[in-house]
């Protein structure tokens, strides 16, 4: 998937400007594909250029114009056509696995601090996962069904992170061991 995939996605349900998508990838997106503020407004540029976006300048008093995008027949066409197309399996690249496979060139300790603050982020990250879905199931049954699909990708995001802390559980039960 590219960044500009997620782009048509977040537009197509709703337009947008530049600030408005980076916050709908914080909350939502983002817990699976990242996008730095750069990147969404290049892929904005880009998208445009290319006739899948169009976008209307709203004045601000206070700011620059805002562009606020909505998708084109095209850019609904690419979306489409992305959709279709089988997606490769995901590669990880993972440098903390990398020091983790080369641990016996360094201390127990290091790897112990390593390990410490990569689960720091991963239990907050689970937390905040688990509050969207506490706030998903307070939901109205009708609200749920539209949201259904979503609401796998978050369950992935949460068993992917419990997964996480126990296989984490184990490599300090093991450094421990050491």
């Amino acid at each position: 998937m590219s960044l500009k995939h997620a782009i048509l996605i977040l537009l197509e349900s709703e337009p947008g400007s530049g600030y408005d998508l980076l916050k709908r990838f914080k909350d939502g997106l983002g817990y699976f594909w990242n996008a730095k503020h750069q990147q969404v407004y290049l892929e904005l540029k880009k998208l445009n250029e290319a006739g899948w976006l169009e976008f209307e300048a709203q004045t601000q008093e206070t700011r620059p114009d805002k562009k606020v995008y909505r998708l084109t027949p095209a850019g609904h066409t690419e979306l489409l056509r992305w959709l279709a197309e089988p997606v490769q399996p995901n590669k990880i690249n993972d440098a903390l696995l990398v020091k983790l496979y080369a641990g016996a060139h360094t201390t127990e300790d290091n790897l112990r601090e390593e390990m410490h603050r990569h689960v720091a982020v991963h239990r907050k990250t689970l937390d905040s996962l688990l509050d969207i879905e506490r706030e998903y199931l307070a939901q109205p049954q009708d609200r749920r069904a539209a949201l259904r699909l979503p609401y796998l990708t978050l369950r992935r995001g949460i068993l992917g992170e419990q997964s996480w802390l126990d296989w984490a559980a184990e490599v300090e039960l093991e450094l421990a061991r050491a």
